[in-house]
């Protein structure tokens, strides 16, 4: 078996119901890097659809689990014993309700932030120092429930702005494993904002 360089796990839920969702934007950002890279995310291992390929000239696992998101350590630290990578090694791609809509933000490290999927990669690995691009998802007006928000389906007026946002986090993701995690900050995180300040 090769020597993967990066495991990029996109959280999400399985099944069609939640395809067009802002909580499976890191479904959607894979498939994206998929499409762009000449991947097939189709092997069925450790509860998550994975494509093994090369981007920017280096081995890389694409994931997608499947576990449902609140379980998502689950099948990402199952991934990173398979192929032998360590926490440095995963990029974690999500949706983010603390960044406004289209927004994109690649940290280093940090805490969950309320994130299920993310609480869930972090109880798994037992760190949080691992990169992850968040992707703004709050609409700029009060929401009465951030649960059921996250799993409304997307407005067909957003459609050009969803491709948009996720074409950036692919390139995000593609900057990440070419030239390192702090390269790709200054690249993209110029445009994110946050609507207040983050625990870091």
């Amino acid at each position: 078996m090769p020597e993967y360089s990066y495991l990029i796990a996109g959280l999400g839920n399985p099944g069609s119901g939640y395809e067009n969702t802002p909580h499976n934007l890191g479904f959607m950002v894979v498939d994206a890097l998929a499409a762009a890279n000449g991947v097939r995310v189709t092997r069925k291992e450790n509860s998550a659809l994975v494509g093994l390929g090369e981007i920017a000239g280096k081995p890389v696992v694409l994931a997608k689990p499947q576990t449902y998101m609140n379980l998502s350590g689950v099948s990402v630290k199952g991934l990173i014993e398979r192929y032998e990578l360590t926490p440095a090694q995963v990029v974690v791609v999500y949706d983010e309700l603390d960044l406004p809509w289209t927004a994109l933000k690649i940290k280093p490290k940090g805490s969950a932030a309320g994130h299920n999927g993310m609480k869930s990669i972090i109880s798994s690995l037992g760190v949080n120092e691992f990169p992850r691009v968040r992707l703004g998802i709050h609409p700029g007006h009060p929401i009465r429930a951030g649960a059921e928000f996250v799993l409304a389906p997307f407005k067909r007026s957003q459609q050009k702005e969803l491709e948009e946002t996720v074409d950036l986090a692919r390139s995000a993701v593609e900057s990440i494993i070419a030239e390192g995690v702090e390269k790709a900050m200054t690249k993209f995180n110029r445009r994110a904002g946050g609507l207040n300040e983050e625990e870091e």
